[in-house]
């Protein structure tokens, strides 16, 4: 299976696509039980995470033994290799630590740590923040996927991502939502 068809749980790699049955059932993980402004809703998102975060090594090759990655220091470098090289000297080493010396990566916790360090590192965050806002507009807009009908392949949204990029991250300029909003597909979807 290409790895842009896998399901999210299944993909280590940052740079496929997410598909949106897959975003909206991770979403609704992480979200489960959490009322912004309730008594307790941080520590109920930050049990979510958690919780989410160890399916997804669960379910990875490279977080579950079955990869040929026993060394703490080669499976940090595997995801973040994964990430485009995000992590800091010194966050590689913290996230080395996270397995306090072990030989092998057998402890779960401190895999499903490492991946989350990894996935929430403020570097990944900026590399990817373009293509994650491209995706979202299709998501949010349109209520689908960026390859559907029309877009038998991914020239739409390798388009706006150009376009987005080419106005250093401005949609505004980029007319990009605009777009969006003026599109058939939208105004059919949710009126005049």
């Amino acid at each position: 299976m290409p790895a842009a068809a896998q399901p999210l749980a299944l993909r280590i790699n940052w740079r496929t696509i997410v598909r949106y049955r897959e975003f909206l059932s991770d979403t609704e993980k992480i979200s489960h039980d959490v009322g912004v402004g309730h008594t307790g809703w941080e520590t109920v998102l930050e049990n979510n995470k958690q919780a989410f975060c160890a399916g997804v090594c669960a379910a990875l090759p490279i977080c579950n033994g079955s990869s040929h990655l026993t060394d703490a220091a080669q499976f940090i470098d595997q995801l973040n290799a994964n990430a485009g090289d995000v992590l800091s000297r010194s966050e590689r080493a913290r996230a080395i630590g996270l397995f306090e010396g072990a030989t092998d990566t057998s402890n779960t916790t401190a895999r499903a740590l490492a991946l989350r360090q990894v996935s929430e590192d403020e570097d990944l965050a900026k590399a990817e923040f373009n293509r994650a806002f491209v995706l979202m507009q299709y998501f949010g807009y349109l209520r689908r996927k960026s390859k559907r009908c029309s877009d038998s392949d991914y020239t739409g949204y390798d388009f706006w991502l150009t376009k987005l990029n080419q106005f250093n991250g401005n949609f505004v300029n980029a007319e990009m939502v605009k777009a969006f909003i003026s599109s058939g597909e939208y105004r059919q979807r949710f009126g005049p």
